[in-house]
């Protein structure tokens, strides 16, 4: 396959788990912000939102990493800006899954403190 076809996707697909993670992390600010108790309509509609936000940006954060692979022929750390480019990545990656996993598994069980917890590293990960 045609390395640009690469770099194209990789440019394309970067866009999309960045986005998702902020709107996430602004949707599950609502939640918390907008007037209404925790098991009404309005709440559950912005957690929802935010929950679906977040798994779709942990998807795309595959094709992502995948595509950046391809083009970094595999190279996990690399030199010079490569080098600067994956030490920020990496843990961003990690903890944008890591969020993602959480929700799925945790669902709507999680207690109050534990969301607030969430919330703020999801708010500082969308940072």
């Amino acid at each position: 396959m045609n390395s640009s076809l690469w770099v194209k996707m990789h440019g394309g697909a970067t866009h999309f788990p960045i986005a998702l993670l902020m709107v996430s992390a602004l949707f599950d600010l609502a939640s918390w912000v907008v007037p209404g108790k925790p098991g009404t309509t309005r709440v559950l509609g912005l957690r929802a939102a935010g929950f679906y936000t977040l798994v779709l940006g942990a998807l795309s954060s595959i094709a992502a990493v995948f595509s950046g692979l391809i083009i970094s022929r595999g190279e996990i750390w690399g030199r010079g800006n490569l080098a600067r480019h994956h030490l920020f990545l990496w843990p961003a990656f990690g903890l944008l899954i890591g969020l993602a996993v959480w929700r799925v598994v945790v669902g709507n069980r999680a207690s109050n403190f534990a969301l607030k917890i969430y919330l703020i590293v999801a708010l500082l990960a969308a940072g």
